[in-house]
């Protein structure tokens, strides 16, 4: 094999990374011709590709490491990971609308399949899905499914204004519960965008408290006890989730209007994985420790500003995890999550 197929043989095995956002170019040319009817605001900034905005989520400039495969296989060779897990990520599909939004996500998977073909040892994809017409999406979870090199789907830690315990959006979890394949949360438009415009806030803050608010919805609104067998991956090392489960838990205890679940909320810390894009040691070992290593998955963030850029060193490096938790989290875990 070359060495688009094969990545050489590391220190640290065959690290994956979950977690790592790609824009081909080809999806990208439809989203310019399809975007603008549905509100989307579209410029190319010369020397460093296209910038697109969605309401107040601003995406791009696209440049190389956003749309470049080899580029990324270059990237993924000089830090040491073998796998990338390619997901869309901002600004998703749903604000298109029924028929152009169904059209981005075809588009976007075909293209995920795609990736897989030119370096299939190396790329893999998690399908995205438009959730805001749930029989086109429960369609599409077929379809994708079956293509090459799709591991799993993608979706926002909500669909505009519906949270992800809608009934609505049960028939899809229903049919991706059947097929054994992971769902990876990842915020969109967040909670309170207007008080975060400055400071980076809407990354720094919104996005974790995001996949809180999505866990907590997942649990109170009964999706976790109707779909058992049904993954749900939480981007950000679970962002303020792992942190609030106590309170969340106290909540349950207390409130008889809360008691309609199973069981209480840390019961159910075990139903989601977690990646590793805390930015701190003790975040991941927190995670280990209160949750068990074999939740616990390597992410980057790839292509965005505040990325890791050694994402194996972060976990190789953490002197709070051993050998073995190391090697479960930079490739065992996954592995067996994506079926790899």
């Amino acid at each position: 094999m070359n060495a688009q197929q094969q990545s050489e043989p590391h220190q640290h095995g065959q690290p994956i990374d979950v977690h790592a956002h790609w824009y081909p170019k080809a999806w990208l040319d439809l989203l310019a011709k399809l975007g603008p009817a549905h509100g989307l605001e579209w410029r190319e900034v010369e020397g460093k590709g296209p910038q697109f905005k969605v309401g107040p989520l601003t995406t791009g400039p696209a440049g190389p490491r956003f749309v470049d495969l080899d580029a990324r296989i270059a990237a993924m060779d000089e830090q040491g990971v073998a796998v990338h897990a390619l997901s869309l990520s901002q600004p998703m599909v749903y604000w298109a609308g029924r028929e152009s939004g169904n059209r981005l996500a075809i588009g976007y998977n075909d293209e995920l399949a795609g990736a897989h073909q030119a370096y299939p040892q190396r790329l893999v994809g998690l399908a995205t899905l438009p959730l805001q017409a749930p029989d086109l999406a429960a369609h599409e979870v077929e379809r994708a499914a079956a293509l090459p090199g799709v591991r799993g789907f993608y979706l926002a830690t909500r669909m505009l204004e519906q949270e992800l315990s809608d009934p609505a959006f049960f028939p899809v979890y229903e049919r991706i519960e059947a097929l054994g394949l992971p769902i990876f949360l990842h915020p969109v438009f967040v909670i309170g965008h207007e008080r975060l415009k400055q400071h980076y806030l809407t990354n720094l803050l919104g996005n974790p408290f995001e996949s809180a608010i999505a866990a907590a919805h997942l649990i109170f609104g009964g999706v976790l006890d109707r779909f058992p067998k049904l993954t749900f991956v939480l981007p950000h090392a679970g962002g303020a989730f792992p942190w609030l489960v106590g309170r969340l838990h106290r909540g349950w205890e207390k409130r008889a209007d809360l008691q309609h679940i199973e069981h209480g909320p840390k019961d159910y810390l075990r139903r989601f994985y977690y990646d590793t894009i805390g930015y701190s040691d003790t975040v991941v070992e927190y995670l280990v420790r209160n949750i068990g290593a074999d939740r616990v998955l390597m992410g980057s963030d790839y292509c965005f500003p505040i990325a890791y850029e050694r994402p194996v060193e972060v976990v190789a490096g953490n002197s709070l995890l051993t050998h073995e938790e190391q090697h479960a989290i930079l490739e065992v875990n996954a592995r067996r999550l994506l079926r790899l």
